[in-house]
């Protein structure tokens, strides 16, 4: 009875009936917001992700087919969103340790980007800036700042001493330094347009 229900609701929805809508949303939104929850762990971002679904589910309600159960397409639609979420985080994450190492190479103190994209942009600056490096000191930069080896370590990987490895180290930052100026950090995480 309750899918006929939603099936007459959801017709109402797709002749733009704003209170069929909200009535299957009010009808679903306990059991997804479980769903997603479980999927996420974090009840804060659960909730914006539901709430992103019920958007995406009101501008895709043309495309949803009577025929079918609504209760697996709204959940197809949040599993969407968890994965898109789960998504940006890794971004984000990655992004952030990309700060993390920008601020370790240039001794420099970048703050924390004030989203996603801003930390994305900051990371592939940072990724082109080390590609662009002479192999000579990028090599032994992305062994013991990206890798985590030691200076030791890093001279027994090259066949070098210690000694060059920090003298190389210190050249890479010198020139990060440079080409990732302040100014252009700055640039980077201001959010003003």
């Amino acid at each position: 009875m309750k899918e006929h229900d939603d099936r007459l609701l959801a017709a109402l929805a797709q002749k733009g009936d704003q209170a069929a809508f909200t009535e299957l949303m009010s009808r679903h939104k306990h059991w997804l917001l479980r769903s997603i929850n479980r999927y996420v762990r974090s009840n804060d971002d659960a909730v914006d992700i539901l709430q992103e679904s019920f958007v995406a589910a009101w501008f895709a309600i043309g495309t949803f087919d009577l025929q079918r159960p609504f209760e697996t397409w709204l959940r197809k639609i949040a599993l969407n969103k968890c994965r898109d979420h789960g998504r940006r985080n890794i971004v984000y994450r990655a992004a952030l340790g990309s700060m993390a190492v920008l601020n370790h190479i240039t001794g420099g103190n970048v703050q924390k980007p004030a989203s996603s994209m801003e930390a994305a942009e900051a990371a592939a600056i940072l990724n082109d800036a080390i590609a662009n490096l002479p192999e000579a000191v990028r090599t032994p930069l992305v062994l013991t700042a990206l890798k985590g080896l030691s200076h030791k370590e890093a001279a027994q990987v090259l066949n070098l001493t210690p000694k060059a490895i920090e003298i190389r180290i210190y050249r890479a930052r010198k020139i990060l330094a440079e080409e990732l100026s302040p100014e252009l950090l700055a640039d980077i995480m201001d959010d003003t347009p």
